[in-house]
């Protein structure tokens, strides 16, 4: 470590690789000596009650990493080959966390026989790909004990909103999966809407285009506004106003699951059961995943609007560029092989890329793909 640290950071993409692969091996190799710690029980050498305390605070840890260290370290014999995953480098303590809480005495027969595929998940996708992809296995390995968990989800939505002495107001909330994003959505156009009308405000002022330091409103307070704006409107609104309708996708033979996955249009997977209280109210979709990435999709178009983007989108889910993770939502749908040069406008010669990496294909030298 001396020898590494002397000879200062790394640059180069590979080695850097290499430097993050060797952190998770040691991060590893530490998870191990702590659970030879609590099992041999030598922190009571020091007058520590347990291992979470000694490791705290000889190592500085806050009390719930310390915790975590110690969980780990405890569970990495009930799966085997996560813990020698991590132990190679291939794999993050993130990870562990995520297939040990896969584990419980109604899924560990399923987890012992699939846990080689969700290695393989872990080692390929992104991070927050892999969390969707352990989610829906749960789904399928313990249908029951997910909903059940949904349902505790739901039940811990709370929110306040209280006055202070000097007249502020102090709030907190916390939302299930589909009421917060009925009200992160509603709130995200609002604040969008704000946006706009205070940069052409700005425009007028000052003659020129202006940057975000001469809006007179911050991000934060924008978002307040937005808030008041929502309450005004519901107020205001309409006898038979139309109330928020969420959109469903449920997803048929998803290639990585072989088998149904429902979730919310902005990717946040969900049990079936969610499902059920907005069968009056919601609006639905139904994609069909056929080989190779064709989504097939109610209607087709010539360009890739309506329908034919839906597709796209639904099958790529985010920019397609590796280095990104847009939602798909925000994305431009792009040709593959331009049109300009005979590409047809079709789901196989499309994909999603975020604008700037849209525009980042067609500088020169290319974009390296």
């Amino acid at each position: 470590m001396d020898e590494l640290i002397a000879e200062g950071p790394v640059s180069v993409p590979k080695r850097v690789e290499t430097v993050l692969q060797e952190a998770n091996r040691l991060m590893a190799y530490a998870t191990a000596s702590v659970a030879e710690l609590d099992t041999w029980g030598e922190y009571s050498a020091d007058g520590a009650p347990n291992a979470k305390a000694w490791v705290a605070t000889t190592g500085h840890l806050p009390n719930g990493e310390a915790g975590r260290m110690v969980k780990r370290g405890r569970a990495k014999n009930q799966i085997p080959r996560c813990w020698e995953a991590w132990r190679n480098g291939e794999i993050t303590s993130a990870h562990f966390d995520v297939i040990l809480k896969l584990r419980n005495p109604r899924t560990e027969d399923a987890l012992d026989r699939d846990e080689e595929m969700l290695l393989d998940q872990a080692r390929k996708l992104r991070f927050e790909h892999f969390v969707k992809s352990a989610a829906c296995w749960e789904q399928m390995a313990d249908p029951d004990g997910t909903e059940e968990a949904a349902e505790e989800k739901r039940n811990r939505r709370d929110a306040y909103l209280v006055p202070t002495l000097d007249g502020m107001y102090f709030g907190r909330m916390t939302l299930d999966p589909i009421s917060g994003t009925i009200l992160f959505n509603e709130l995200d156009r609002l604040e969008r809407a704000l946006f706009e009308e205070e940069w052409e405000e700005a425009k007028m002022r000052l003659g020129f285009e202006p940057t975000v330091n001469d809006l007179s409103r911050t991000p934060g307070q924008r978002r307040v506004d937005a808030w008041v704006e929502m309450a005004t409107r519901s107020r205001t609104a309409p006898e038979h106003g139309r109330r928020p309708d969420p959109l469903f996708s449920v997803l048929i033979d998803f290639p990585t699951l072989c088998g149904r996955t429902c979730e919310l249009a902005q990717g946040i997977a969900i049990t079936p059961g969610s499902l059920v209280p907005w069968l009056d109210r919601a609006d639905f979709e139904r994609a069909i995943f056929e080989p190779p990435d064709r989504v097939q999709v109610s209607e087709t178009d010539r360009f890739f609007t309506g329908a034919t983007r839906r597709g796209l989108e639904l099958r790529d889910r985010q920019c397609t560029h590796p280095y990104c993770d847009r939602p798909a939502a925000i994305c431009e749908a792009d040709h593959i092989q331009p049109y300009s040069e005979g590409g047809l406008t079709i789901q196989e010669n499309g994909r999603v890329l975020c604008g700037y990496h849209n525009r980042l294909r067609n500088q020169r030298p290319p974009l390296r793909e």
